[in-house]
């Protein structure tokens, strides 16, 4: 059992840092920029500590876990004012599930390294549900021996857990996991759509073709929302812009051309405009005519 704090309990956070208190066994010290989230987290799991400061919660740690929400936050929890860097122990592991930049990933393992820590972007995939259930895709990049130390303490909310690399490298491979999602949610909310304005049986299409070359997690888990209209779920449209802004950004800088992710971007700003920033990624389909739309 190790010694372990926890930073940021937000929606994917929140269940994550759970599974380190059940299924891992280990007993965390947790943080939360609202300190009353951190309190209820306490509260409800009946064991673990929560401080007022990331540096109080990390002090001492063997390993500090963070799921924040930008650079900026990540820089702020760790090497800023009352940043955990500033009282973990010699030799102790920083591993970030934050879906941030790989420049900022590159930093703070730099800054890591001058107080004779470890650092590890991590940042993860299988959206809210695949935190609760435990069952998320974990993207690391780093030194090989912290990995191989952390990698048994991740997998208490994790199905999969691979090193990509070193610093940058986690980042790097959500960036493109983001970039296929991107093009495929766009596709299948037009194929659903398509299927509507043809009057087909959508079920009975999905069902058919989802036994083929067409198949996705996608449409595995949101065609019937899809279908239904229902996008008060899920990862935000507000969380994968950000996310596509980190992507396109870095394409800028490796010379790589983005142009479905670019122009599904713009689809997004879109729906930003019409107030469904907090709708799930799905929520494509609401642009696209048909007569569940009624447009």
């Amino acid at each position: 059992m190790a010694k372990v704090a926890w930073i940021g309990l937000g929606v994917m956070g929140y269940p994550m840092a759970g599974h380190l208190l059940t299924r891992g066994g280990h007993q965390l010290a947790v943080y939360n920029r609202s300190p009353a989230k951190a309190e209820s987290w306490v509260a409800a799991h009946g064991a673990g500590t929560h401080h007022p400061t990331p540096a109080a919660a990390a002090d001492g740690a063997d390993l500090v876990f963070a799921c924040v929400g930008n650079d900026d936050d990540l820089r702020q929890v760790t090497a800023g004012p009352d940043g955990a860097f500033s009282t973990m122990r010699p030799g102790a592991i920083f591993v970030d599930h934050t879906t941030a930049s790989a420049d900022v990933a590159r930093e703070l393992s730099a800054a890591a390294k001058t107080r004779g820590l470890a650092f590890i972007d991590a940042p993860v995939s299988g959206g809210q549900a695949g935190a609760e259930q435990g069952q998320l895709t974990v993207m690391c990049g780093g030194d090989a021996d912290a990995f191989a130390t952390a990698e048994p303490v991740i997998r208490a909310f994790a199905k999969a857990v691979r090193l990509m690399g070193p610093a940058g490298s986690g980042q790097l491979a959500k960036m493109v996991n983001q970039i296929a999602i991107a093009g495929l949610v766009q596709a299948l909310s037009e194929a659903i759509a398509f299927a509507e304005n043809a009057g087909l049986d959508v079920a009975a299409v999905i069902d058919t073709i989802s036994k083929g070359a067409a198949q996705s997690w996608q449409m595995e888990n949101r065609w019937q929302t899809m279908h239904a209209r229902r996008f008060d779920f899920g990862f935000a449209v507000d969380w994968m812009r950000k996310d596509l802004g980190i992507c396109l950004a870095e394409a800028r800088r490796n010379g790589a051309a983005l142009p479905v992710a670019e122009l599904v971007d713009r689809f997004y700003a879109e729906l930003q405009e019409k107030g469904g920033g907090r709708w799930d990624t799905s929520s494509l389909i609401a642009r696209l005519p048909s007569p569940v739309s009624g447009t």
